[in-house]
C-alpha cells in the first residue's frame, strides 16, 4: 500500500473500522480526477466522516486531487491517500456526515 503524507486513513489498522467510525457500504458514485469534466463510475466500499475507500477501474496517483459525487451529499473534494489493486483511499478536504448518504437506484 502506498501512503503519501498524513491522511484520514494513515493511522488506521486494516481491521479497526468500527473504532474509527467507518461503515462498510456498497454504493455507486462518480469520481473526477483533477480538473477533468468527465466522471468515472466507481464503487464505494467504506466511508467515514474523513474519507472513503473505493474500487476504481484504473490506478490513480497518490495525492491526486479528486472529487466524488456522493448521493445525498453531492460533490466532495479530497485527495488520493493510497492505492492498491484496484482500490483507492480518499481523504476528504472537509468532513462529511455519512448518515446523509443514500443508495442510488440502478438503471
Amino acid at each position: 500500500m502506498k501512503h503519501l503524507g498524513k491522511s484520514a486513513f494513515a493511522d488506521a489498522a486494516p481491521l479497526d473500522g468500527q473504532e474509527r467510525g467507518r461503515e462498510s457500504v456498497s454504493l455507486n458514485a462518480r469520481l473526477r480526477v483533477g480538473d477533468a469534466k468527465r466522471a468515472t463510475k466507481v464503487r464505494i466500499r467504506n466511508v467515514s466522516a474523513g474519507g472513503l475507500m473505493a474500487e476504481v477501474p484504473r490506478p490513480l496517483a497518490p495525492d491526486a486531487a479528486v472529487e466524488i459525487e456522493l448521493a445525498g451529499i453531492g460533490w466532495v473534494v479530497g485527495r488520493v491517500a493510497w492505492q492498491i489493486e484496484g482500490r483507492i483511499g480518499v481523504a476528504f478536504d472537509s468532513e462529511i456526515d455519512p448518515r446523509q448518504l443514500h443508495p442510488v437506484a440502478a438503471g
